[in-house]
């Protein structure tokens, strides 16, 4: 049987996936996960959820805005975490973007050229943060993207 253990830590959450080969002969279920649950944890964890219910986590691109689940579901994601979270890869995608633009901003400027797409791309990639606060899903998070259209 697959299992996992999931506990609060620092505002989220947390997985340990226990090797069922580490459990002993002479143990049962409940003393394996609970030895595999102290050794695993830090002292004081907030709480102890043992979850056969096997939910797919191998997608962990909001894994810091993971929250304990409702509704059945072990393991939840804080939008408001994952909005940060995608503001975040967002500058660090735009910023050599804007660099490029600055470059093409400067040139265009020293020789008299219209530079009016080059500050709209700026003001394009200043504003492409604002568009994660608008978002409702993961799915609309996900697909931001500070490239150039």
């Amino acid at each position: 049987m697959k299992v996992r253990i999931i506990y609060k830590k620092d505002g989220g959450v947390s997985v340990v996936y226990p090797a069922p080969k580490s459990r002993r002969p002479d143990e049962t279920e409940d003393q394996w996960l609970e030895r595999v649950f102290s050794k695993s944890t830090p002292e004081g964890a907030e709480f102890k959820d043992i979850d056969t219910d096997i939910e797919d986590l191998s997608d962990r691109t909001f894994r810091n805005a993971w929250v304990k689940g409702v509704n059945g579901k072990a393991v939840d994601v804080d939008i408001p975490k994952a909005r940060e979270i995608t503001k975040d890869r967002l500058r660090i995608e735009r910023k050599p973007l804007l660099d490029e633009q600055d470059v093409l901003f400067i040139k265009a400027q020293e020789i008299g050229a219209d530079f009016t797409k080059i500050v709209a791309e700026k003001q394009r990639l200043r504003d492409i943060t604002k568009l994660a606060d608008i978002a409702v899903t993961l799915d609309e998070l996900k697909v931001l993207k500070a490239a150039a259209i």
